[in-house]
């Protein structure tokens, strides 16, 4: 072999020895994740042929379990309190008790099975109706009727939804049927005949205003006037609104390591409404609010306790300026809960604008929470039956109400304010005996 060729031999074995040094990378970096609010899914930047070797070196990385002192993942952090506190066994509410915020037709899907087993859980917890929010105008609140009257009319009242997109393509809202004129009124009519037909309330989900969009891509305002005859004629037909504005402030946050429900948006980073894309919590509230002010003669549900139960203060201000404002306080006692003081202090004083509501069904066990949070001082106990709980990494203590609130947060503002509660909860207090 001439000295040229082992020159170019040489040369080209030290290249190739460069090369897989610079491609024998750390799995991580191999792996580096970018994350879109469009897929939420992990875009991976290593080659595919690289698969089998990557996982050959993760399997031999130690396991960030916090065993010996070492690493801990947060997501295997599931400290056991020590903790020896009072635990009071409530099997069920003290009082009838009216749950003003449940979704039968989104979450049991009208499997009647679920449905029957959720009325024993009614039963014995002492749930005389439950509020059922998913009935959009046209079939579905037929469907919707037709599945939980069938067999349990006496037990269920049915709100309607505004369909705000009707026979348009979900990508395009410059086809939706509330962009075509006449809209308002149709919806007024519509929910004339929902009336007619036993509806009791009409219920609006967060994507009025985080959701839906106008046909130049914006998103929809809460306080839009062309959607104000829908609003008054509520007022009209005597039935309320309930309204779901915003969510969690640490929804609005950045996913970082400051942000304490950083546990629950790292597995659902589609909840995240952080960004220039969005509006503000400020901005929600207050375009809700001016709907609210402007309405008067319409009765307001803001659903979970306005979704600002970590401002009690603030909230106090809004019940204070708006009287047709009401508080449910459906998958909120998780907040509620880890103030206790100032939480019992907020219950009593507006006792008469409060409502209960869950945002299920759910398990029972989640249920008996929700009796102890309300009717006893006990501390340091789960909100929630799941592992790890949901809406946050801690434990509540109970607010013990007195009766006389307990009774109104259960079931007497719901009897004066939702029409077709009243004969509900009176033939079930009959029936069971109850007070």
């Amino acid at each position: 072999m001439t000295l040229r060729r082992l020159l170019l031999l040489f040369a080209w074995v030290g290249a190739s020895l460069l090369m897989q040094a610079a491609t024998a990378q750390k799995p991580s970096e191999l792996h580096a994740v970018v994350k879109t609010r469009g897929s939420k899914k992990p875009i991976q930047k290593s080659r595919d042929d690289r698969a089998t070797s990557i996982e050959s070196q993760q399997a031999d990385e130690k396991p960030l379990d916090g065993r010996d002192g070492g690493d801990l993942s947060v997501h295997l952090y599931n400290p056991k309190s020590q903790l020896k506190t009072k635990v009071t066994d409530v099997k069920h509410a003290a009082f009838p008790a009216v749950n003003v915020h449940t979704h039968f037709f989104y979450r049991l899907r009208l499997n009647r099975d679920a449905l029957e087993d959720f009325v024993g859980a009614m039963d014995r917890n002492h749930i005389a109706v439950c509020v059922s929010l998913d009935g959009k105008l046209g079939t579905q609140f037929q469907e919707q009727k037709d599945y939980l009257w069938k067999e349990h009319s006496d037990r269920f009242v049915l709100y309607a939804n505004i369909d705000w997109r009707g026979d348009g393509a979900s990508d395009d809202p410059a086809t939706w049927a509330c962009y075509r004129p006449g809209f308002a009124e149709r919806t007024v009519e519509q929910l004339r005949e929902a009336v007619e037909q036993g509806a009791s309330g009409l219920k609006l989900f967060k994507r009025f205003g985080l959701g839906y969009r106008y046909p130049d891509g914006s998103l929809m305002k809460i306080d839009d006037p062309r959607w104000d005859p829908i609003w008054a004629a509520c007022g009209e037909l005597q039935i309320p609104v309930i309204i779901h504005t915003a969510d969690p402030a640490a929804f609005f946050d950045p996913i970082d390591e400051r942000n304490e429900r950083w546990e629950e948006l790292s597995r659902h980073p589609d909840w995240s409404f952080h960004g220039d894309e969005f509006p503000s919590r400020e901005e929600l509230f207050a375009a809700r609010n001016r709907m609210i002010a402007k309405h008067p003669n319409t009765q307001f549900i803001g659903a979970h306790i306005a979704n600002n139960p970590e401002d009690l203060a603030t909230v106090s201000e809004w019940m204070d300026q708006y009287p047709n404002l009401w508080l449910e306080l459906a998958s909120r006692i998780n907040e509620l809960g880890r103030q206790p003081r100032a939480a019992r202090e907020f219950l009593i004083r507006y006792q008469d604008r409060l409502l209960f509501g869950t945002d299920g069904p759910w398990p029972e066990q989640r249920l008996r929470y929700y009796w102890r949070f309300f009717e006893t001082d006990d501390e340091a106990f789960p909100y929630s039956e799941k592992e790890p709980p949901p809406q946050g990494l801690w434990q509540i203590d109970g607010v013990n109400l007195p009766p006389k609130v307990l009774r109104k947060l259960y079931y007497e503002n719901a009897v004066k304010l939702i029409p077709g509660v009243r004969e509900r909860v009176e033939a079930f207090a009959k029936q069971h005996s109850l007070d």
